[in-house]
């Protein structure tokens, strides 16, 4: 079994540079063509990594829009009618306290923020409620479970479960952060930790996570934010796409020199 691990697209107060984890921001224009991307790039490989069986994502938009977008195109893809997005609360993002909307720089030191230990017990609830049993049942099977998430609480969830399927040895711990750092790994919007499972003997059983890459955006490759401010605006689903667009206005201006 794959496991993987994806940080939401590019949202409004990620441009804004706010403390947002609790905010319910939602997706830019590039945040959703980001995640339309990522999620084009994961129903392209179902030979590598096999189908995806579980969809997890937090509850805050600009995760569960970002999940959507890989169901829509594994749906597409495969015809995975089946495959729903499983919204759940405990994969929101660490609550910043009276600092959720304001400027990077200006965290108060008294804010209320969620503690370590806070994300650590609502981390170990999703685990043994959600992703624990699939592990025990899945681990030797050709399948994908994804998670999407947001960047601080992706962390203590890898901490998690590292520490539940430890790797056979430390060489064979792939991690990608900075040495000294707080966190693990990084993850970028979009960016994807893919990890998978070894089980080793039958009675007693052990399972081990081997991480395999992190903060992979090979399917952002080539992607431009759109100028003039329109690819960091909040994004609308009633708006015409710029394809629509500039398609739409090529069919009319054919119409137009075939009666002239």
């Amino acid at each position: 079994m794959r496991l993987l691990l994806v940080r939401h697209g590019e949202s409004v107060d990620n441009v804004a540079g706010l403390y947002a984890g609790s905010r319910d921001s939602s997706l830019t224009n590039h945040g959703v063509l980001q995640a339309k991307r990522l999620g084009g790039h994961i129903a392209n490989r179902p030979a590598l990594t096999g189908p995806i069986r579980y969809l997890f994502s937090s509850n805050l938009q600009r995760a569960y829009q970002t999940a959507e977008a890989i169901a829509e195109a594994c749906r597409t893809h495969d015809g995975q009618v089946t495959l729903d997005v499983i919204r759940v609360e405990e994969l929101r993002e660490k609550d910043f306290g009276s600092s959720e909307g304001k400027k990077f720089g200006a965290k108060e030191q008294d804010d209320g923020s969620e503690s370590a230990e806070s994300m650590r017990v609502r981390i170990d609830r999703f685990l043994n409620h959600h992703l624990s049993p699939i592990v025990d049942e899945l681990a030797a099977e050709n399948v994908t479970v994804v998670v999407v998430s947001h960047g601080i609480i992706l962390n203590v969830l890898l901490k998690a479960l590292l520490s539940r399927y430890p790797p056979k040895s430390a060489s064979s711990l792939v991690i990608g952060e900075r040495s000294g750092s707080e966190y693990l790994a990084p993850w970028s919007n979009t960016g994807v930790l893919q990890a998978r499972f070894e089980v080793i003997g039958s009675s007693p059983r052990t399972m081990h996570m081997v991480v395999e890459h992190t903060n992979n955006v090979d399917h952002l490759q080539g992607l431009k934010k759109t100028r003039g401010g329109i690819g960091s605006a909040k994004f609308d689903s009633r708006q015409r796409t710029m394809d629509s667009f500039f398609a739409s206005t090529s069919k009319k201006r054919k119409f137009d020199d075939e009666k002239n």
